[in-house]
């Protein structure tokens, strides 16, 4: 089943905690008696989207000695690496262009497609067809996704100090 979550929605909130609170559940599934139920303190609206997290297989229960705990599956890491992986706009630029070139095969379709729009959410631009160029570098957790789906292998990063004529360029991306 496929979901949309949007980044500022409480399921994709949830997705960004949930990963960011790895520590925290490990010591919930350790120590379930001091948390209690997670479930109990919400509203029906964040129940219900928690629900569809379960659904969509992006969050699971797990049953441990004293209670049920609640973690994310490999699928709902992946998905909560993309929601994180928008970087904030930096305001001044260094002068130096980030390029991304990828080969992936066929195969790999859909994490293909997946990786373009991680690239289009960090403000890159289609260049040339699998190459993709911006003022700004990839995050970290869009660097985390690459490796998690394998991807890694078929992907070369560049860091270009000139260009021989980038003004189409900078006027794409608003820089003086």
């Amino acid at each position: 089943m496929a979901i949309k979550i949007r980044s500022n929605s409480f399921s994709g909130k949830l997705l960004k905690y949930l990963f960011a609170a790895e520590m925290i559940l490990t010591d919930m599934a350790t120590h379930p008696s001091q948390w209690g139920n997670p479930m109990r303190s919400l509203t029906r609206s964040n129940q219900s989207a928690i629900y569809r997290l379960i659904k969509a297989g992006l969050i699971e229960i797990v049953e441990a000695d004293e209670g049920n705990v609640y973690r994310l599956t490999k699928k709902g890491k992946m998905e909560a690496l993309i929601l994180k992986a928008k970087l904030p706009l930096v305001s001044k630029w260094d002068g130096k262009w980030r390029i991304v070139i990828f080969d992936i095969p066929e195969k790999a379709k859909k994490e293909r497609d997946t990786l373009r729009k991680l690239l289009l959410k960090n403000d890159f631009k289609k260049w040339q067809a699998s190459v993709y160029i911006s003022p700004r570098s990839i995050n970290r957790e869009a660097i985390e996704y690459l490796k998690e789906t394998g991807l890694f292998d078929y992907i070369r990063f560049a860091r270009i100090d000139e260009l021989d004529d980038d003004k189409d360029l900078k006027e794409r991306f608003k820089i003086k």
